[in-house]
């Protein structure tokens, strides 16, 4: 006899995955042209886009192994132009670690380094009395070490302002390695994961300005157009 009730769906694999992972906020801050969008999806797909949209600004999901945990990191990928206080201060609210990037061609761009250390600790020492006294992480990047004939910024430079400000320090190319940017990521997670930040920093930002901007579900699998284009929007290469 056939039965007249439809089968139940099976609960999605992926759900089950993402109900046993521990998710992770991460905010990649720097200058504009440093390469924050290409480290972000360059750590996301595996892949190198060169050309993207400098105003575009989006969070992705990435579900994403570190030392055999299962964690899912939210990136907010910045778009890097002048913001005002109030604009920059939510964007600092919502994330547990931080990525401050800047480019090995551009010293103002490492000049900005200081600067926005500066406010992820000042903004967060107003919400220590919420969430412990324990500072949120920050990884300094320098991307771009590849055009070693463009460089204006040395190595040596680059780990002694990060010795400097107690923050751990990679130089690498978004371009030429994708085992380098995802060893970026990893590491900010065990210093979030040591501080006890994924718990004690979890909160519930209510923040219209986090609300409007695009989140994109993505895995390490994600495939790229094989064409060559100028993006204008990350839907055009990422699928959910």
């Amino acid at each position: 006899m056939t039965s007249n009730f439809q089968r139940l769906p099976r609960p999605l694999r992926k759900a089950q995955q993402l109900a046993s992972c521990r998710t992770v906020r991460v905010a990649v801050l720097g200058q504009g042209a440093v390469g924050k969008t290409a480290i972000t999806v360059r750590f996301i797909t595996k892949r190198f886009i060169g050309e993207y949209d400098p105003t575009l600004e989006t969070i992705y999901r990435h579900v994403f192994s570190v030392d055999g945990e299962c964690v899912q990191f939210e990136v907010l990928d910045t778009a890097g132009q002048e913001e005002d206080t109030m604009l920059i201060e939510e964007k600092i609210k919502w994330a547990e670690g931080f990525i401050i990037a800047y480019s090995v061609t551009d010293r103002c761009s490492f000049d900005e380094i200081l600067r926005l250390r500066f406010l992820i600790s000042h903004i967060h020492s107003g919400l220590k009395r919420h969430h412990g006294d324990t500072l949120p992480p920050v990884v300094i990047v320098a991307n771009k070490k590849d055009l070693q004939y463009d460089r204006m910024v040395t190595t040596e430079e680059g780990s002694s302002i990060a010795q400097a400000l107690k923050c751990p320090f990679f130089e690498i190319s978004a371009r030429d390695s994708y085992e380098e940017t995802a060893a970026v990521f990893s590491l900010l997670y065990r210093e979030v994961a040591s501080t006890g930040a994924p718990s004690a920093f979890r909160r519930k930002v209510s923040s219209k300005l986090m609300d409007k901007i695009p989140r994109i579900h993505s895995t390490a699998t994600t495939s790229l157009s094989v064409r060559s284009f100028s993006l204008s929007s990350v839907k055009d290469f990422l699928t959910d």
